[in-house]
């Protein structure tokens, strides 16, 4: 994707070839940085603090995080430490664990001395790959999208919500839930974006808002309440999001709130549209409510907030009262009842056991 002009993807190596840069994605949308990672540690800390975050993406810094663990020292040793300290990092999003074992089985079986190499070869690998599955779950969203403009007689902008940053800033490029809107608006389609502010962290209001201007994408920002009232005036014509771990039955998790705007769509009959990359299918859960560990963040993500001062500074200042408790779940599910259908990189399928293995029939058992 682009800003103002310029290809950029989230994460990529550095010209020196030992160290990984990434976007500083908790600066946007006021101040935009490059960082460089050059041990498995600070990979860790980039992933746990969400300087990158989004399942997608989260798993090709996992995969880079190895690298740079082998880079440094290629033991077994290492190997396993690098593991479990990348693992501990975030409990919700499939995809770590995922590029994990695939970048494990890649390592384990190179000498020492080819073991750095091994591990870079497939951290490119797994990103260039998360390139071209949010590609195709563009391409299939995209026919949804002319579908539904063609029902309303491809006149007017076609309006779509969405909730969090499911765009490229939480993948390695294209997005997932956005990545039909950007195919949509390069195509010509005149679409227009409500963007959730998606509290605590506001992914919605810093991180989508600020792509969506940088590539010239018609959007608006709302409170996460307002959806309901949009959609109950008709002034949305599809839903949208992703989602960080979907069950072999077609439940989403995804950030908390998104369950809420699942239901309005459900009760003003507006499609709810999931996009999701096969690595973030978990095939062995069955009841997402009951078996998808809920990642549950600090307290001053939600008593605190952070902006841009009149003066050109960026400060934190506190809203709740002194001494009130938070409780801050990142996370919610929502049923399969409640999804019209799954975007995926294989092609758009039913919400159920039966319309992913149609699309993934190696998952069936024997």
């Amino acid at each position: 994707m682009k800003i103002d002009g310029i290809a950029t993807r989230t994460i990529w190596p550095a010209d020196d070839g030992k160290t990984v840069e990434i976007i500083d994605q908790t600066l946007l949308p006021h101040d935009f940085d490059v960082v460089k990672l050059a041990t498995v540690e600070e990979a860790a800390r980039a992933i746990s603090t969400m300087q990158v975050r989004g399942a997608p993406l989260i798993g090709a810094a996992a995969a880079y995080g190895m690298a740079l663990a082998m880079e440094n020292d290629p033991s077994d040793e290492s190997l396993s430490a690098a593991y479990e300290t990348l693992l501990a990092t975030r409990p919700t999003a499939v995809n770590l664990r995922w590029a994990l074992d695939d970048a494990r089985a890649a390592i384990a079986p190179a000498a020492p001395n080819r073991r750095a190499l091994a591990a870079w070869v497939r951290a490119n690998e797994i990103a260039d790959e998360d390139v071209e599955i949010n590609r195709a779950i563009g391409a299939h969203g995209l026919g949804l999208l002319d579908n539904i403009y063609g029902m309303k007689g491809r006149t007017g902008c076609l309006n779509v919500l969405t909730h969090c940053n499911a765009g490229w800033l939480a993948t390695v490029d294209w997005g997932t839930a956005l990545a039909p809107v950007y195919m949509a608006y390069d195509a010509g389609m005149p679409v227009h974006v409500w963007v959730d502010e998606t509290r605590p962290r506001n992914q919605g209001a810093s991180l989508t808002a600020w792509e969506l201007a940088h590539h010239g994408v018609p959007h608006t920002v709302i409170a996460d309440n307002a959806g309901g009232h949009l959609m109950q005036h008709g002034l949305v014509d599809a839903c949208i999001v992703g989602t960080d771990r979907t069950t072999s039955t077609g439940d989403v998790c995804n950030k908390i709130g998104t369950y809420l705007k699942a239901l309005a769509a459900q009760d003003n009959g507006v499609p709810f549209f999931v996009a999701l990359p096969g690595p973030t299918i978990d095939w062995t859960l069955t009841d997402g409510v009951a078996q998808i560990p809920i990642e549950q963040r600090a307290a001053a993500e939600q008593s605190h907030i952070s902006g841009l001062a009149e003066d050109g500074a960026v400060r934190t200042v506190r809203l709740v009262p002194e001494g009130s408790p938070c409780a801050n779940y990142a996370f919610d599910v929502t049923p399969a009842r409640l999804v019209s259908a799954l975007i995926t990189e294989r092609g758009v399928c039913a919400a159920s056991a039966a319309g992913l293995l149609s699309l993934y029939p190696e998952r069936r058992q024997p």
